[in-house]
């Protein structure tokens, strides 16, 4: 699944109605609502505030999806908007789309089209990522053999993510969880077998 890379806003007028869409990474329902309220308070004058979010993992524990039409007739705004999001396969984002009237009627096809465009050219402007799962693995290594194996670990495919000096010199290395075994085999012929990987368990990043 995808994330948006970054937290953004963008604003279209049609027919003289003016539309606003913020959009913003959430960790789940509750953060996506106090966005939303945020958006709400600052926009007290807008004419509607509609809404969509998708929250979760199908793979983890399942994937939250609502959305809120907030006074525009049914299914021509949230339901649009979330159509929006689900198509470029989105997870962890809230949707608000505020509208201020500006006296033409659109009719529900013109909603439908000025909701879910907007929402579609603010994620084009703030871009997305991959989310993807990894696991970290902890090496713990001698100094006098440390130098070597950082060298490599940075001219490898694997992310290394931090280097800690101790008794011993410590690696963290984030590596996709379809290729740990991959890296234990790299990592067995780089130091002929002399290292072992310490499973520290999930962690995601996220990735062009």
């Amino acid at each position: 699944m995808r994330v948006i890379a970054r937290d953004g806003v963008h604003e279209v007028e049609i027919q003289r109605s003016r539309f606003v869409a913020t959009v913003a990474r959430v960790p789940d329902v509750e953060a996506a609502g106090a966005v939303i309220d945020r958006v709400r308070r600052a926009g007290p004058d807008a004419t509607h505030h509609c809404t969509a979010l998708r929250v979760g993992d199908p793979d983890t524990g399942g994937l939250g999806a609502r959305s809120n039409d907030d006074g525009e007739p049914s299914g021509t705004a949230g339901v649009p908007m979330l159509e929006v999001l689900t198509r470029r396969d989105l997870t962890d984002v809230v949707a608000v789309v505020s509208r201020w009237f500006g006296g033409t009627k659109l009719g529900a096809g013109g909603l439908v089209r000025a909701y879910s465009g907007v929402l579609s050219e603010a994620l084009d402007v703030v871009g997305t990522l991959r989310r993807v799962p990894h696991r970290e693995l902890l090496l713990a290594v001698p100094h006098d053999r440390a130098g070597r194996l950082e060298h490599d670990l940075r001219h490898s495919s694997y992310r290394l993510r931090d280097v800690s000096h101790g008794a011993d010199v410590t690696f963290t290395v984030a590596v996709e969880v379809s290729g740990v075994d991959g890296f234990t085999d790299w990592l067995a012929e780089h130091t002929g077998g002399a290292v072992d990987a310490l499973d520290a368990g999930p962690c995601e990043l996220y990735l062009p």
